[in-house]
C-alpha cells in the first residue's frame, strides 16, 4: 500500500488534540523550570520547598490518572478532555494568589489534577483516532508535540522571568493553558466514544489495565535514566565547563527527533515494535557513554542528538505498545495505567539521582548509567519484546 492508499492520519482531531497537547505541556514547562526560582526568590523557601512544588503536581497526576482513565470510560473522553482542561486552565489563574510556600502547593495539586486528567484524556483520544495501520507512526508525531513543548516551554519561561519577571511568566502560562483548552474545544469525537456506560458495580481492578503495565514498568525503568537529564544535565554542564552551550542540549534532542520521526513511526508500523525499540536503547545508552565523558561542546551535544533519537523514539514506542495491546474500550485506561508509571519512574528517579550525586560526580553517573540501559534490554525482552516476537511470528505462520 502506497502512501497514497493509506488511511488519513493528519484530520482536523488528530490536529487539534495535538496543539492542545503542545500548549498542555508548554504551561507545564513554563512552571517547572520557574517555580522553584519563584520559591526561593520570592517566598524565601529552601531548596526542599523548591523540589516540593514539582513532587506535588506529580503526585496529584498520578493518583488522578486511573480515576480519569475510568471516567473517560464511563461518560467518554471529550467530555473529560474539556472538564481538565478548564480545571488546568482555571488553576493557573490562582498562581498570582500564592504569596505564601503552602498555599502555592495546594495550588500544584489542583493544577496538577487538571494536567493528569488532561494527559489521559489526549492520550486515550488520539489512540482512538489514529488509524490501526499507522498507530506508530500518529504516535511518534503526537509525543513529539510535547517534545518540542520540552524544548521551547523552559527557554521561554525563564527568559520571561529574568527578562520582564515573575507576573509576565504567570500570564505567559494562562495564555498558553487556553490555547489548549481552545484547540480542545475544536476536537471532536465519534459517536461510539461518548457512549454512556454505567452498568456494572464499581470494582478496584477497573482502575489499572494490565495489559499495559508491562511496557509501563519498562518505561519506568528507562524513565529513571531520562529523569537525570531533565534534572540535572544543565549543572553538569556547568561543572564541566560547558554551561554557555547547556541551553542547546534540548535544542539539538528536539532537532534530531524531527528529522528522525518521519521515518521510526513509519518503520514501527511496517516491522513492528522490536526492529525500532532494541536499536533505540542501544543507541540511548551510547548517549550517555558520550554525555559521561564528554570534554567539548561537540562531544555534549552529540550526547544530545544520541538521545534523543534513542529515547525520543522509546517513549512514543512504549505508549503505542501499551494502547496497541489493550481492547479498544480500554485504551484511555491504558494510557493513565502508562503514563501513572512512567511518572513514577521520573519522580523516582529524580530522588535517586539527587542521593547519587551528592556521593558520585555527575559525569560518573551518566557514564554508570549506560550499563544500567544496557541491563534494560533485558527487562525489555523478559517483560514485553519476547511477547511481541512470538506474536509476530504467528502473525508470518498465518500468511504462510
Amino acid at each position: 500500500m502506497n502512501d497514497n492508499q493509506q488511511p488519513r492520519l493528519w484530520t482536523k482531531n488528530f490536529i487539534s488534540i495535538s496543539i492542545s497537547n503542545f500548549f498542555l505541556f508548554m504551561t507545564f514547562y513554563f512552571l517547572l523550570v520557574t517555580l522553584p526560582i519563584y520559591v526561593i526568590q520570592e517566598l524565601n523557601g529552601k531548596e526542599s520547598a523548591a523540589g516540593l512544588v514539582t513532587t506535588v503536581f506529580l503526585l496529584s497526576a498520578i493518583i488522578i490518572r486511573p480515576f480519569a482513565g475510568r471516567w473517560i470510560e464511563k461518560i467518554g473522553s471529550r467530555k473529560i478532555l474539556l472538564t481538565s482542561l478548564f480545571v488546568f486552565a482555571g488553576a493557573s489563574f490562582f498562581y498570582f494568589a500564592a504569596n505564601t510556600i503552602w498555599s502555592l502547593m495546594a495550588i500544584r495539586f489542583l493544577h496538577g489534577i487538571g494536567f493528569g486528567m488532561a494527559t489521559t484524556a489526549t492520550g486515550g483520544i488520539v489512540a482512538s483516532i489514529i488509524p490501526d495501520s499507522r498507530r506508530g507512526e500518529g504516535m511518534g508525531y503526537f509525543v513529539l508535540s510535547s517534545n518540542l513543548a520540552m524544548v521551547m516551554g523552559p527557554f521561554l519561561g525563564l527568559t520571561a522571568m529574568q527578562e520582564w519577571g515573575v507576573t509576565v511568566m504567570f500570564w505567559m502560562s494562562i495564555v498558553s493553558a487556553l490555547i489548549g483548552l481552545g484547540a480542545g474545544l475544536f476536537t471532536s469525537l465519534p459517536k461510539v466514544d461518548r457512549e454512556n456506560n454505567l452498568k456494572g458495580s464499581f470494582q478496584f481492578r477497573e482502575l489499572f489495565e494490565g495489559s499495559a503495565i508491562p511496557i509501563a514498568v519498562v518505561g519506568a525503568f528507562f524513565a529513571i535514566v531520562y529523569s537525570s537529564i531533565l534534572s540535572f544535565v544543565s549543572i553538569y554542564a556547568d561543572e564541566i565547563g560547558l554551561g554557555s552551550v547547556s541551553s542547546y542540549f534540548f535544542v539539538v534532542y528536539a532537532v534530531v527527533l524531527l528529522l528522525s520521526r518521519p521515518y521510526t513511526g513509519k518503520w514501527f508500523d511496517l516491522y513492528g515494535a522490536n526492529w525500532i525499540v532494541y536499536p533505540a536503547i542501544i543507541l540511548f545508552g551510547i548517549g550517555m557513554v558520550i554525555l559521561g565523558t564528554a570534554s567539548s561542546a561537540i562531544m555534549f551535544l552529540a550526547a544530545a542528538a544520541f538521545a534523543g533519537l534513542g529515547w525520543g523514539t522509546l517513549f512514543p514506542s512504549y505508549q503505542t505498545i501499551a494502547v496497541t495491546a489493550a481492547p479498544p474500550k480500554r485504551r484511555a485506561m491504558a494510557t493513565a495505567t502508562f503514563l501513572s508509571i512512567y511518572d513514577t519512574g521520573i519522580g523516582l528517579g529524580s530522588f535517586i539521582v539527587g542521593l547519587a550525586a551528592a556521593k558520585v560526580s555527575l559525569g560518573t553517573l551518566y557514564l554508570s548509567s549506560s550499563v544500567y540501559i544496557i541491563l534494560g534490554l533485558g527487562i525489555y525482552y523478559l517483560l514485553q519484546g519476547r511477547k511481541l516476537q512470538r506474536r509476530e511470528k504467528s502473525k508470518r505462520e498465518q500468511t504462510i
